[in-house]
């Protein structure tokens, strides 16, 4: 009887932090980790200094201020507008790393020349 009763007390025993442990939530991710692979959303806008079926190259500034972005063209693109070099664009992109994906890209219309003054 005495064999049977210790039996019984260490299996009661093991079986506790066994069920305490089943009964735990999973981990959850950290948010520092989520952050790292959440996709930012920005606008900018510049001339266009090349394009091509996979990138684009903006220019923002003028001068010494100057100072180009690269973009990733892909066949989601959205694209208004004649894209040529020299066109003025707002593009519309995500982030992820150093990774910048055009969404959208909008050419505005030109101008039209103003008339000269006799």
């Amino acid at each position: 009887m005495l064999k049977v009763t210790k039996a019984a007390v260490l299996a009661v025993a093991l079986s506790v932090p066994m069920a305490a442990f089943a009964a735990q939530a999973p981990a959850k991710k950290s948010s520092a980790a989520h952050k790292e692979h959440a996709v930012a959303s920005h606008t900018t806008s510049g001339t266009v200094k090349s394009i091509s079926d996979t990138s684009l190259v903006i220019t923002k500034g003028a001068g010494k201020n100057a100072k180009d972005e690269t973009f990733v063209v892909n066949a989601s693109t959205k694209k208004e507008g004649d894209v040529a070099t020299g066109s003025k664009a707002t593009v519309a992109y995500t982030t992820e790393g150093t990774t910048m994906t055009a969404t959208s890209i909008k050419v505005a219309a030109a101008k039209p020349a103003a008339p000269k003054k006799k």
